[in-house]
């Protein structure tokens, strides 16, 4: 039976008493109040930045030199007067001429003029330019990182925001820290690990890592029985003396053989590390991924590759499970959080690598701060890396609070700058 229904409104009398009337008082959509003038010539003048120019500062660093003995800082200026920080991690090269003709010849060539918003195109850019050179390595990535961990920190100083706002927001209130522990004497008196594993849980860390088998380069090599079997002692006396009060990690740096890691993994496992880093060179992938088959102890990896390529390949292989990627080496923080986000993915944890200046520091901090999957973070450093800072990023009771400021959260003091100048 078909229904006239605007009769039955008319007749009901809801058409104009009823329900109109309750339509007309319920709740009615909110309007968002217009932009001020200023809002929009703030939003204006954001879309329209542009980098003007650089200028990169060469320091020597104090003893201990940890980060390396120099530091190479870069300054992105813009048009709007912001300037953005970013670091060439040096990698211990004493002579940085030509690290800093090549960040010179890639900021010329693709950077002037571009807007920092426009990170990925940067980033794509310097990364395929030019044709015969479309496979960076640890020669370009760094400055490729320098570069675009300074246009985020003039995005961010843009915006008002830390980076970490801009990349997802804060995932971590604070950030689980570690450092390398002291190991001076401890081959001839493996007690004194113990004493040191504990001064280092008093002050608040949970997290230490140590090299147990030197020379750290060079090789592959075999380590002997006798010579494995005094690492072990290391690691029995620190697990006496803190229990499971403190995570210790095996830091090699890919000087064992293949059967050579698995052989330290197997007397190794008992200690139950918290890692086992670069158990061989990170060049062959099968035979990094054969090592972790054959272990129950995760392995990490990542400080010396590059780009999200050469991850996915130790991802896909199932190489590594605590990735150790560098922020201011891999290509930045654009690089960075695909990374993070592929290592999600595959239910793999991010570690970064630390061993570097205090700019650099900071960028991995930002996207530590945003990334879900963060496990700790390395922070190897001495006395300078919180003096260069107004407002240093301080370790407490083991844990890195993100500071809060704009861009990379850092302001450098221009005095301790300038005394620490290069000649």
């Amino acid at each position: 039976m078909a229904i006239d229904r605007r009769g039955f409104l008319r007749r009901s009398g809801l058409a104009a008493a009823g329900m109109g009337a309750g339509m007309a008082a319920g709740p009615r959509p909110v309007t968002a109040a217009a932009p001020s003038a200023a809002a929009l010539a703030q939003d204006s003048a954001t879309r329209n930045i542009t980098i003007t120019g650089y200028r990169t500062r060469v320091l020597d660093n104090i003893d201990p030199p940890i980060g390396h003995r120099k530091w190479l800082f870069l300054e992105l200026q813009t048009n709007a007067g912001i300037v953005g920080l970013g670091e060439r991690v040096s990698g211990g090269a004493l002579e940085l001429g030509s690290q800093v003709s090549l960040l010179g010849e890639l900021i010329e060539s693709v950077v002037i003029g571009k807007s920092p918003f426009d990170v990925e195109r940067i980033w794509h850019d310097l990364y395929s330019r030019p044709h015969d050179f479309r496979h960076p390595g640890l020669s370009k990535t760094p400055a490729m990182s320098a570069i675009d961990m300074a246009c985020w920190d003039i995005m961010g100083k843009a915006t008002g925001q830390p980076i970490y706002n801009l990349l997802g927001g804060q995932f971590h209130e604070r950030l689980r820290a570690y450092a390398y522990l002291d190991t001076a004497g401890i081959w001839e008196n493996p007690a004194l690990a113990g004493e040191r594993a504990a001064e280092l849980v008093e002050r608040g860390m949970t997290v230490c890592k140590l090299d147990p088998f030197e020379p750290i380069s060079g090789g592959p090599r075999d380590y002997s029985l006798k010579t494995i079997n005094r690492a072990a002692r290391i690691f029995r006396a620190m697990r006496d003396a803190v229990g499971d009060e403190l995570e210790i990690g095996i830091g090699t740096h890919g000087q064992l053989t293949t059967s050579g890691a698995i052989r330290v993994a197997s007397i190794l496992e008992e200690f139950h590390p918290y890692f086992f880093e670069e158990p061989v060179y990170p060049e062959n992938t099968d035979e990094m991924a054969r090592v972790a088959r054959m272990t129950t102890i995760p392995i990490a990896t990542g400080e010396r590759l590059v780009t999200k390529f050469e991850f996915a390949e130790v991802l896909g292989k199932q190489a590594a499970n605590i990735i150790q990627l560098d922020v201011g080496q891999c290509g930045g923080i654009t690089e960075s959080k695909k990374i993070a986000t592929m290592c999600e993915a595959h239910y793999a944890m991010i570690a970064p690598h630390m061993y570097c200046g205090p700019v650099a520091a900071s960028a991995a901090v930002q996207l530590d701060t945003s990334s879900p999957n963060f496990l700790v973070q390395e922070y190897n450093t001495n006395d300078l890396h919180s003096e260069i800072f107004v407002n240093p990023i301080t370790i407490i009771n083991g844990f890195i609070t993100p500071p809060t400021g704009p861009g990379l959260g850092i302001e450098l003091n221009e005095a301790v700058v300038r005394r620490q100048l290069s000649d």
